[in-house]
This record gives structure tokens, sequence and C-alpha cells, in this order.
């Protein structure tokens, strides 16, 4: 059979040369890529050789690359199919049915050894067909839904840097507008100056420090957001490539399934960085942990919980209007008071969090920023807003505040983009909100309808999820798989729903577990926990997942 010999150059790569001409590799040892195949020789050739080959040998039947579903697989397609990614000298064999993996003899004696059901490859080809029209779709569609994601993605990251211009420009305008006000204000030239440079003083001590911070966000997200474009593009490369191969194995039933097996985990990683992940999770265990410290004067109110990057997990207590930092054992080990009623946050950074604070009785509606450096807790600066804070939720510089009624979008600056949704028919309609990780939808709780609502992007209405069981829902996450967790207040309940926001996959926990009217919910990617925090509790309940 011609071999096909191949280039240097990575499968997957426009570069590729997965026919190369035989005529030229033996006559010159040159690559020259194939566009002819014969077979009755069962050879390559480039448009020069197959002159040559069509006077010596005229009634051979040939093939151009408009019929190149009738040449031979490449040995570039099937040595990347067959040869193990881990034992690069040996080949693909078998099947664990146990972990879902393809393995070559090396993989069954390391790993999968002891497993019940290690099946030859060639015995699964029959039983387990492959519909290659069907893959082929799927990895279109999915392969699209990448290439947009990453168009949006870079398009945020000039977004921030424009955020933080914007934020720098604002801050000199007041700045020249509160010397401006001083002036008039003044009577006295020598009053007057004195003004203007305690003006400029007072700017430089706090304003640039407030835009020292904001440029430390922007580069932060900026780096958090250029780490997931490298993976989208990595896996949009994956993807092409086995849409490619899809298309030319043909009926070569072991390369099929060894393909499609392949293809599907590809898939699956492409839909959980797009948050469309449809894995359901599974409780093995709960725990349950105090949090309360001997300076807090009332029982514990978990009105917000966020987990930083470290695995610590950053907790706000409502009734003692206190931040309280946990380690990875949930023990609290630093702790900070604010100044009003704390009713939600998020992370920005990875050591910055964002907090919606609101106290009616003093006016007081704002996002109060908190970096945490060494497992402690530091006070940063403020966004003071026009209306109601009550749930916050972070993408990638863009902020989302819930006012009880309305969903709002604003920068990290503090401008009001647009309002997003609004609901007045009752108090709250409109309590917390959460993003996908791709930042396509957003949902958020209305307690008093007993609803979960998916939006779009522009603030759409695209689906409205009600359950028996989700009865005032308060608590709402997200995960970074895009799974979607909700908590019901009374009867107390832990869902999961689908990410398109229209079917529960899962009830996780309900009163018999220990919960108590949860108010929010979080999941630790550190310690694949979901963590919730209750109304008038000083225990926080810790379930383990897988």
């Amino acid at each position: 059979m011609a071999t096909s010999s191949q280039s240097s150059v990575e499968l997957g790569s426009h570069e590729v040369k997965d026919y190369i001409c035989n005529a030229c590799e033996d006559q010159n040892n040159v690559e020259t890529s194939a566009d002819f195949y014969c077979k009755q020789c069962d050879r390559f050739y480039c448009g020069n050789c197959i002159d040559l080959h069509g006077k010596l040998l005229a009634k051979h039947t040939t093939f151009g690359k408009k019929n190149i579903e009738k040449w031979p697989v490449s040995k570039k397609v099937v040595d990347f199919l067959q040869i193990c990614d881990v034992h690069k000298d040996h080949k693909i064999d078998q099947f664990c049915n146990l972990h879902k993996q393809l393995c070559c003899p090396q993989c069954v004696s390391d790993q999968h050894s002891r497993c019940s059901k290690v099946t030859p490859i060639n015995e699964l080809t029959d039983t387990q067909p492959t519909d290659q029209q069907g893959l082929s779709v799927e990895l279109e569609t999915v392969l699209g839904e990448i290439k947009s994601l990453l168009s949006i993605q870079e398009a945020n990251v000039k977004s921030l840097q424009g955020s933080y211009k914007e934020h720098g420009t604002f801050m000199i305008d007041q700045m020249r507008v509160n010397i401006d006000v001083w002036s008039i204000r003044s009577v006295s030239t020598s009053r007057r100056s004195s003004s203007v440079l305690s003006i400029l003083n007072e700017f430089d001590n706090i304003t640039v420090k407030e835009l020292n911070e904001m440029k430390d966000e922007v580069i932060s997200i900026k780096g958090s957001v250029t780490s997931f474009i490298h993976k989208c593009t990595s896996l949009h490369n994956d993807l092409s490539q086995f849409h490619e191969i899809v298309q030319k194995i043909g009926d070569h039933k072991q390369l099929c399934l060894i393909a499609s097996i392949k293809c599907k985990h590809i898939i699956q990683q492409a839909l959980t960085l797009l948050g469309k992940s449809g894995k359901a999770f599974n409780v093995q265990s709960n725990t349950k942990h105090n949090v309360r410290i001997p300076s807090d004067s009332y029982v514990c109110n978990i009105s917000g919980i966020c987990v930083l990057t470290d695995g610590q997990v950053l907790v706000a207590d409502w009734k003692n209007k206190r931040f309280k930092l946990l380690n990875q054992q949930y023990q609290v080990v630093s702790h900070c008071r604010g100044t009003d009623a704390i009713w939600d946050m998020c992370p920005i950074t990875p050591s910055e969090v964002a907090v919606a604070v609101n106290e009616n009785d003093s006016n007081t509606h704002e996002v109060q920023f908190i970096t945490v450096t060494q497992s402690q807790l530091t006070l940063g600066r403020k966004l003071e807003l026009q209306h109601e804070c009550r749930g916050i939720a972070h993408h990638q510089g863009e902020l989302f505040i819930c006012s009880g009624t309305a969903l709002f979008k604003y920068t990290l600056s503090g401008k009001q983009v647009c309002r997003l949704y609004e609901d007045r028919s009752s108090f709250y309609t409109v309590r917390k909100c959460a993003v996908s990780p791709t930042g396509d939808k957003l949902y958020i709780t209305n307690p008093d309808k007993h609803k979960l609502l998916t939006l779009a992007r522009d603030g759409t209405l695209l689906a409205t999820y009600t359950d028996p069981a989700l009865e005032h829902p308060y608590g709402l996450h997200v995960t970074p798989a895009g799974q979607v967790l909700v908590c019901g207040y009374w009867p107390p309940t832990i869902l999961q729903v689908g990410w398109e926001g229209e079917s529960k996959l899962a009830t996780l926990a309900t009163q018999e577990d220990g919960v108590r009217r949860p108010l929010s919910v979080c999941y630790s990617s550190t310690t694949s926990s979901i963590i919730v925090g209750q109304w008038y509790s000083d225990t926080m309940l810790v379930f383990r997942v897988e």
C-alpha cells in the first residue's frame, strides 16, 4: 500500500501534507503535496508526475482531490488515531468501559488491570456503530460556537482597556469640577490657591491610588481573559483537526470508532468551556462548619459566599456586618467589619472581591471592593449607586447588579451601561444574579414569584424555571463548567438546573440533609464541594460532590 510519507508539520495545521507525491519522494527525496491517487499503483502523484504516469499507464484509474473520499486513509491520520497519547510506542487496541478510556497494552497493564470490563476495539466495532455524519455535524456546530466565543473574548480585552481609560478620564474631569467649585466659592486669590492645592493633594493621595487599583484589576482580568482565549484557540484547533479527520477515514470501522470516542471527549471539553456542561453533580458526603467568632453580636446570616483561586472561602455575614475568610478546612482565619448590611459578593480577580452593600436607613447603596493578601482582608474603593444594591455578579470587566426589581450592567469604574431587565410587579423580583462562564447567559432569582429566569446577554428573557421544590429562591451560583445551582428558601432545597435554565438536573440537598433556610451557595473546584450559607444559623454546610 502507498505509504504517503508525512511531513514534520503537526496534524491540524493548515500546512499539513497528509499525502505527498511518492514519485517526487523516490526520485528527489522531496516532499510535494499529492494531487492524485492511482488505485492500481496504490501510489500518490503531484500534478507534474501524474502527466508522466498517464502516458505510461493510460488505463490506470486515478482520482483527483475532487474525489478524495476514494483515496485511502493517510498514514498520518492512522498513526494519529491509533498511537497511544501516553505510550508512543504502542497502539490503541482496547477500551475500558469503566473509565470510558481508550487503552494500549501498557495502559491496561499500568492502570486498568483490575477494571472489570476492558474490551478489544475490534469487538466493539459491531456493537457500537458510529454515526459519522452526525458526528461531523456536531463537530461543525461546536466549532462555530468556539469561533464565536473567541471573537467575543478578543472584543472583551479591548473593552477592558477602554474601561480603564474611561475611568481615568472621569476622575480627572471630577477633579476639575471640584477645582472650579472651590474657585467660585473662594473669596480671595490666596484662599483660592490654597483650595486648589488642597484638592490637587487629595487627588494625588486618593484618586491616583484608585486608578492604580483599577489598573491592577484590568491587568488581572486581561490575563484571565487571555488565558481563556488560549484555551479556546487550542480547542478550536483540536475540533478543526477532528472535523478534517472524520471526513477522511471513510468506512474503516476501527478508525471510525476510535475517532468517535476521541471526538466525544474533545466535544465535552468544548461544551464545558462554553458553559454547557450537562453533567449532574452526585453528592458523596456532607459536613457542617461553625463560622461564628467571639466578636459576633448576633447569630450569623451568611448572605454571600465567594471561593478564591487558592481555595480559601470569603463569606459575608449580613447580620453581623462582617467579612470572614475561611481556609480550606472552613476555619475562620481572618475577618473585618463592614459599615452596612452586606447582601452578596462575587470575585473580580484572584485577590479581589466585589460586595453588594445596601442599607436603606442610611441611604447607602454601593459596591465595596475587598482585597485578600496573605490571608488578610483590606477594604478598597467603593462605587456609589443611585439605586438599591442587593445582588452582584462579574464577568470579564462587567458588573451586573440587582436592585431588587431590576438588573443593571455597570463598568468596573462605576458607569451604568444599561438596565437589562426590570419587573416591578412585586418587592423582590430580581434578588440575585449569576453569569454563565462565557457571558452569553444571565440568571436571576425571583423570590416573590418563585422563579429562576434565564436572560440573553442583552437582557432578553430566554427561559423561566419553576418547581414545587423551588419556593422563594435566593442563593444562586454558576460553576466554571456552567452548572447552575439555586437554593429554595422554604422548603429548604438545593437544586441543579440545566445551563439552558429550563429543567432540573438534580436535587442535591433538602431539609433531610440538614439544610435550613439557605441564603447563598457556591462551588469550590479546589475541594469539589458545594458550600451553602444559611439564614439565622452559625452553621455553614459543605457537600462533597463528584
